[in-house]
């Protein structure tokens, strides 16, 4: 028996799940879980901001190019070419909703033009921006909304530890196969009373974000931890290209500052990547120094740190005015400034971190997966636009033009004269498990796991390398799902289970690919082949 019976059950609070509740609460009601506060997500990091097309010298056709280039050959044209087009009218959605982006006149709004910014691997001036805290704002205008419509019921601090599935099954001689999977919702653990609940919906959206937890250093936020694609994949969904995680090149270096990444747009703007003898080396690497892709940027400071055995490289942009770099990076400098560094007059001690995963939970052009009834958007789903390597600030682009397409599907779908929900899911059952006592395994694990991706499947790997973190890795898998089904679930066990399934898929995917391409780079096969391997890494259950 379902505790929560909702049309529309939403597992992800960030710009995806946000977009998508708002354009189908006027079609039902809404169930939208986070596992935290709702505005903690991926989606409230963004600095950078959302890239489309506005400048008169810019055009749909170099964005495509662009976005194809950083792609390295992977990314599906016609999902490119839908998501570019479609970005002008998403972002002017969101000044109607309220968004504040930066403007370049203020006083005459009716000449007023957006001040755009760029960013490694663009062309032009492309980069939508509220200052240096473009997903902040957009997550707090699009939560406002939300919270105000009568239809939307949040949960905070609800976990989903697992997709409610039903399973058709058809006999063929002396086979037996799945014909079709449905999605009827999901088992969410409240957090303060640790009571699990049912929560049965028509339609269930994916947008639980990315994984950038799997690993040890991370520009993302703690929740990160590849909740969506584990879920999906136990469930029998496709998930793809889980090779190609973006490192993002700058994230601060300081004993005291977590998870703080230093915007893209600073190198944007003119920042100068420095060696430890205060030396520029990115024109070694790229024609577009600074300006590479992230991929090559990243790889550039994991090259130089390995030779010199620093512990970091510098960001420099303290030849710019010091007003302007004030005021272009607020949140940034007084970050800076609070561990005692000013960017204005010296450089900023940068490392790169674990920060996007380009691959996903497979999707079509209306953020579909394979099982009927449950959808996939933003970063926890693939839909073909970013291929080997995601263009910068391509992800909130993506994350709106999809919330759309899948809304209004999930709105047809459930409107539609054949559907009807007859499926009534079992209350959870939890075995005679019993409260743990050895809550020691989790943290060990936790640890071991992300420390063995951070050193064996980062930026730069061998088949090695590989081997040695797929048997480690298989071991940890083991004690996890024993413990999981002899003990009652908590938080930390169900993202060890969840971070464990992701760094298995990254390692078998990474394993797969016999190729150097995009965010992918080994030393045994240091060059792209794209007679053998120019197409999707994908996996199902």
């Amino acid at each position: 028996m379902a505790d929560i019976k909702t049309d529309f059950l939403v597992i992800g609070s960030g710009i995806a799940g946000l977009m998508f509740a708002l354009k189908v609460a006027d079609s039902g009601s809404v169930a939208l879980v986070t596992k935290k506060e709702a505005m903690e997500s991926n989606t409230n990091l963004a600095q950078g901001g959302i890239a489309s097309v506005f400048d008169s010298l810019d055009s749909f056709d170099l964005h495509i190019n662009d976005t194809l280039a950083s792609g390295a050959g992977l990314c599906h044209r016609d999902v490119v070419e839908k998501v570019v087009k479609n970005g002008p009218d998403r972002i002017r959605e969101l000044l109607k909703l309220g968004v504040k982006f930066n403007l370049k006149n203020k006083q005459d709004k009716a000449d007023a033009s957006f001040d755009l910014g760029r960013e490694g691997g663009h062309s032009q001036n492309r980069i939508v921006h509220a200052l240096d805290m473009t997903g902040q704002e957009v997550e707090k205008v699009l939560l406002k909304k939300a919270r105000a419509h009568s239809n939307i019921k949040i949960y905070e601090n609800h976990m989903a530890i697992d997709l409610i599935i039903q399973s058709k099954r058809m006999r063929s001689g002396q086979v037996t196969t799945i014909h079709e999977s449905s999605c009827w919702g999901a088992y969410v653990l409240e957090r303060t009373s640790r009571k699990i609940k049912t929560f049965a919906a028509s339609i269930t959206l994916l947008a639980s974000g990315g994984a950038g937890k799997v690993y040890l250093y991370t520009s993302n936020p703690d929740i990160a931890t590849g909740d969506g694609i584990a879920m999906a994949y136990r469930a029998g969904a496709t998930v793809a290209n889980l090779e190609f995680v973006q490192f993002h090149p700058t994230c601060l270096y300081h004993p005291e500052a977590k998870n703080f990444l230093i915007s893209e747009a600073v190198r944007g703007e003119g920042g100068v990547l420095l060696d430890a003898n205060g030396n520029s080396f990115m024109e070694r690497y790229n024609i577009q120094k600074e300006l590479a892709c992230r991929d090559v940027v990243a790889r550039a400071i994991d090259t130089e740190l390995k030779k010199s055995g620093a512990d970091n490289v510098f960001l420099d942009i303290s030849q710019k005015d010091k007003d302007f770099v004030r005021k272009r990076f607020p949140t940034i400098y007084l970050k800076c400034m609070s561990h005692g560094i000013d960017m204005t007059k010296e450089p900023i001690p940068v490392v790169p971190a674990a920060h996007y995963m380009c691959g996903g939970v497979v999707t079509d052009e209306n953020g579909c997966t394979d099982i009927s009834h449950l959808y996939a958007v933003g970063e926890t789903a693939c839909t073909g636009l970013h291929g080997a390597n995601r263009l910068a600030s391509n992800s909130l682009l993506e994350a709106l033009v999809y919330a759309g397409a899948a809304a209004r599907q999930a709105v047809k779908e459930l409107k539609s004269d054949n559907f009807e929900f007859r499926f009534s899911p079992p209350s959870w059952d939890d075995g005679g498990a019993t409260d743990s006592d050895e809550t020691i395994m989790v943290s060990h694990n936790w640890d071991e796991i992300r420390r063995t991706m951070w050193n064996y499947v980062g930026i730069v790997r061998s088949n090695k390398r590989l081997e040695r973190a797929q048997r480690r890795i298989d071991i940890i898998v083991a004690e996890i799902q024993e413990y999981y089904w002899n003990f009652k679930v908590m938080p930390d066990l169900i993202e060890l289970r969840n971070i464990a399934v992701v760094a298995d898929l990254i390692i078998k995917c990474a394993r797969h690919r016999k190729e150097s391409r995009g965010l992918h780079y080994t030393i045994h096969y240091p060059k792209r082949d794209d007679q053998k391997w120019c197409e999707d890494t994908t996996m199902r259950r």
